[in-house]
């Protein structure tokens, strides 16, 4: 099996490879940009809008939102072409002539996909960067939105926030992450324990088809309307905008933090927090993020387990019951802060709060990933025993833990009750909480990011005997290409099952329902879409 973290000598091979296809396909791309120039209504319009390598802004609209520096390297492979559509019927020309000229599509919203497929290919492909639809239209009355798939999550808040301080929409803490993605694959954050996923909320939405149809609800049906509200992006077709509910939200919301360290009774309080946390009203969400860190007493290596939470009501109602439910983490009022729900957003993000600005930034490098990172995700059915835990130290105290973090999320409340087909994400009910691992680093060199990468595969190899099995579950929107790989994007059924048993369990028999039903072909696929029945 191949894997997008080349080899040096396999990158130089690549490059030459990929240099004799574009001398080859140069008349071939000449033919494709005069056809995008026909199909669209506005020839002029759409030649704003077209980047090829020839031109002088392709690097600058390349790079502009990748947000894993691994996948910047000059082995990495590069579009031949970047359309950054206007409207929809710019998205129709370049599908149609893609298909013509036998190149393959990536979409990007927000450029957060955590193996960079949605900006990189092996073999000759355009990228379709929908930075340029990204409006955001607010009705308070009715509590809904329409929101494009380039518009990022800051953006929806930022929204949300000018028109209500007792509205909101139950999404994520990175402000950078493009709506299309986000809601492709799932999506969960501060409310969904009380409201759901994000694509729990979402009651309509405008899809391109692989026939250049724009398609609604009604129009495309509940099936396929069910399969891109969590069946993970570049699959079924590019949704330009999606319709979403939003939700109510007191004026008060209390945050806090606690840290503990090894020598503080971190350990036992992990432990403990795994049968507490889940159990908690659905107006908590419950957290833990555990790093190395430099004890301040001796100076030594330690682990920080930060306890994090958000709760929507006032300090007088949180303390009382945290200190009923889980007396041992020692939670007093000075511990919390009450703000708005928008603050809690900037608050447990670690986003500046001098204003709400920041949230419009779509360039802010968020402080919860590395400029290079590789990440995994595992699910908990059952509580890990104190000794477990010891394991998961010892591999964080080795030097390339430096930069890593290990994150627990608890699961719990509306989540156990909403049933595991309603979309595509399964993991629903009996789970107690959700794993994110992540190996960070600095250096960009291919040499230094494998061994992370080895350290990372290591940790999660030893996790496997405390987590979801059969099959191991993992979260699409957290892409893991370890879980299954193939060649040149051409996605094989039997590695598909691999990888689609994990993020989707029984659901992935549904969604390759729909994807022979409405892409017979597979157009829209890379290495990890989902697979018509017999590709």
């Amino acid at each position: 099996m191949k894997s997008l973290h080349f080899s040096m000598s396999s990158s130089f091979l690549y490059v030459a490879l990929f240099l004799l296809l574009w001398a080859a396909s140069a008349q071939a791309d000449e033919t494709f940009l005069d056809c995008l120039s026909l199909q669209s209504n506005d020839s002029s319009s759409i030649s704003k809008v077209v980047f090829t390598q020839n031109n002088s802004s392709y690097s600058s609209v390349l790079n502009a939102t990748v947000r894993n520096f691994r996948f910047t390297t000059p082995s990495t492979p590069k579009p031949l072409v970047i359309v950054t559509p206007l409207h929809a019927s710019h998205i129709q020309a370049t599908i149609y002539c893609s298909r013509k000229h036998g190149l393959q599509i990536r979409t990007r919203s927000g450029g957060h996909d955590f193996e960079g497929l949605s900006y990189v290919s092996e073999v000759p492909f355009v990228i379709v960067d929908m930075v340029n639809l990204r409006s955001v239209d607010i009705d308070v009355e009715n509590k809904v939105a329409w929101v494009q798939s380039g518009a990022v999550l800051g953006e929806l808040y930022y929204n949300i926030a000018n028109k209500s301080n007792t509205l909101a929409f139950p999404a994520g803490l990175c402000p950078t992450v493009g709506i299309g993605g986000y809601l492709s694959g799932g999506g969960y954050g501060l409310l969904f324990r009380k409201y759901g996923l994000a694509i729990d909320n979402v009651i309509d939405a405008q899809l391109v088809d692989v026939n250049g149809r724009v398609l609604d609800r009604k129009s495309m049906g509940e099936d396929l309307f069910w399969a891109i509200r969590g069946g993970g992006g570049g699959s079924f077709g590019i949704v330009v905008a999606w319709k979403v509910q939003l939700v109510s939200v007191p004026s008060i919301v209390t945050v806090f933090t606690i840290n503990k360290t090894l020598e503080q009774n971190a350990t036992k309080l992990v432990h403990r927090w795994q049968s507490v946390a889940p159990k908690l009203p659905e107006e908590f969400y419950s957290g833990i993020t555990l790093t190395r860190v430099n004890s301040s007493e001796d100076g030594k290596r330690t682990i920080l387990a930060s306890f994090h939470a958000s709760f929507l009501g006032g300090i007088d109602e949180l303390v009382p019951l945290m200190q009923e439910r889980f007396p041992e983490l020692g939670l007093v009022r000075e511990d919390c802060i009450e703000m708005s729900w928008i603050e809690s957003i900037l608050s447990m993000g670690n986003l500046p709060n001098e204003t709400l600005n920041i949230l419009l930034d779509r360039t802010y490098q968020s402080p919860l990933l590395s400029p290079s990172f590789k990440s995994k995700s595992d699910y908990v059915r059952r509580p890990i025993p104190e000794i477990g835990f010891q394991g998961m130290w010892s591999r964080l105290f080795e030097e390339e833990g430096a930069s890593a973090s290990i994150s627990f999320i608890a699961y719990g409340g509306i989540m156990d009750e909403i049933p595991s087909t309603a979309t595509p994400f399964p993991h629903r009910a009996g789970n107690l909480y959700k794993i994110v691992y992540n190996a960070g680093w600095q250096e960009e060199e291919n040499i230094i990011s494998e061994r992370y990468i080895s350290w990372i595969r290591r940790l999660y190899s030893y996790m496997g005997s405390f987590v979801s099995k059969s099959p191991r579950q993992a979260y699409i929107n957290y892409r893991d290409l370890d879980i299954g790989m193939n060649n040149e994007g051409n996605t094989s059924f039997a590695q598909a099952s691999i990888w689609g048993r994990k993020y989707f369990t029984n659901n992935f028999d549904r969604l390759v329902r729909v994807k022979t039903n409405v892409d017979p072909q597979n157009f829209f696929r890379h290495e990890q879409s989902i697979p018509p029945f017999f590709y």
